[in-house]
This record gives structure tokens, sequence and C-alpha cells, in this order.
């Protein structure tokens, strides 16, 4: 039997022109039929955001891949519900998204454009995964992309083989140039960062201030098991996520707190 190409939607938050919307294309044109969704601009550390009560458009784009793209004037999440909610006329199986050119670990994936595009997949039953790549805060011009098409399709493959389970994706990080050829994966979990941010005020012409969030970049722990750990030491870092943000364990202490006792 003739196995069907898979329908792919291939989007991020760095918007349609990044370099790393490119090299995912490429990697994911070698597994099925891939479709360009993107933003037409950068909306880096959007969130998991949707567009409610305003238009939204949506373009033809001339993709540097003869592929079908698209670009909107909207974050990542929306191209994702574009695609489930029947835009591109035909049922998507996958949306890939990034390759964000940084990092996106610990804390950051609820800030992240690109791990929230791929759970918006989820809501649509679609299978969504995440790429990110980590390249020490280089201009994405000069980041060297070449070991993505390894680490998509080694994952792709997995993922057709034993399936994620509803509202699931993979938060996939992996180095530049990884410690191990080929690349070693580790399955982590999110690690500790701790943020250094600083709140800069400045001043306009018109002497009123304004504000800019500033400081150092922050620091992950190297512990082991960890996204941030395992990236540190050079392995392919695969974290599942999910849609249920509940925190199950603190659920039967809660309960003795006498909420519905009366004084």
């Amino acid at each position: 039997m003739i196995e069907k190409p898979l329908e792919i939607v291939v989007t991020n938050d760095d918007g349609i022109t990044a370099p790393g919307i490119l090299a995912l294309a490429k990697a994911a044109m070698k597994v099925g039929n891939v479709t360009v969704i993107a933003p037409d601009k950068n909306w880096s550390a959007s969130g998991h955001q949707k567009s409610l009560g305003k238009p939204m458009r949506v373009e033809p784009f001339a993709f540097p891949l003869d592929v079908p793209a698209y670009s909107i004037d909207r974050g990542p999440s929306d191209c994702s519900a574009l695609a489930g909610l029947g835009f591109l006329g035909k049922k998507v199986d996958l949306v890939l998204s990034g390759v964000n050119p940084t990092a996106n670990i610990s804390r950051d994936i609820t800030y992240s454009g690109t791990v929230t595009s791929a759970l918006e997949a989820t809501i649509w039953d679609m299978i969504g995964i995440a790429f990110s790549l980590d390249a020490e805060e280089k201009k994405p011009q000069d980041i060297d992309f070449s070991i993505t098409e390894t680490v998509v399709l080694h994952v792709i493959e997995l993922v057709k083989r034993h399936k994620l389970p509803p509202f699931t994706i993979l938060n996939v990080n992996f180095p530049e140039f990884p410690a191990n050829d080929p690349p070693v994966y580790k399955i982590t979990r999110q690690g500790s960062r701790i943020y250094q941010d600083e709140l800069i005020q400045r001043v306009d012409p018109f002497n009123r201030p304004y504000y800019w969030f500033g400081g150092s970049p922050p620091i992950g722990d190297c512990d082991e098991g960890t996204d941030c750990g395992e990236l540190s030491r050079g392995f392919v870092s695969i974290t599942p996520i999910h849609l249920d943000l509940t925190a199950h364990q603190l659920i039967p202490d809660l309960e003795k707190w006498g909420w519905n006792d009366r004084a």
C-alpha cells in the first residue's frame, strides 16, 4: 500500500522571511506536501494570542521554495488556527513551527510564539511540533541551520510511528553544532532559568518617559534531564508539553483549605 504524503503547514513567530522557516520548510518537503503560513513580521514572545473582533489579512507570498505560501498580518497562533479551520480547503496533518533562532526552554515556553503555535495546532486536531536552535545570541543571518534537516526528519519519523496523545506537542531544542555525530536525543523536562531583566527608563524629545525591558540574558540550570541542562551539553532536547496547565498535585491540599466553611 502506498503511504499518503503528510499534509504539512510550516509556520513560525519570526516572520515569513526569517532564515529558520526556510530551513524547516526545506526539510519538511522531504516527507510531505508543504504549505507555509507565517506572520508578515516578527512576533517573537507573543505567547498564545488569538485575534478576536478584528479582520485578518492573508496574502499569497513569493516564498523561495516551490510551495504555496501565505503571509498574515497576525501572529503565529492565528497561522495554526487558519490551517485548522479550513483555510487551505484540506485536512492538515502536521504543523511544524520554527526554526526559532534561540532556544525555547524552561519558562520561556509561555512567551514563545513558536511553541504556542504548535499548541494551537493540537486544539484543531493537528499534530504540533516546535523547533528551536540554540545559536547563542547570533544574528539570524549568521546561524548555521544545516543540522535542521537531520533533526526534523528524525523527529517526524518517530512521531509518525508512535503518535502523540491529544493536546500534546513536542518542544524540540537543538544546538547549532551537536556534541555528537549523529546527534544524541534526550527526553527532558522543563528546567529552571533565572531571569536578569531590568527596567530601563528613558525620556523622549517631548520629555515623556518611555521604557525598555533590558538586562543580561537568562541563566539556565545544568541539571541532568532538564531541557536547559541537556541542551547546554550539546544534546537535542525533546520535551513533551500539553495544554493542561492544572497543578494536579496541589488539588488534594487545596481541597482541605475549607473553601465552604463559614465563620
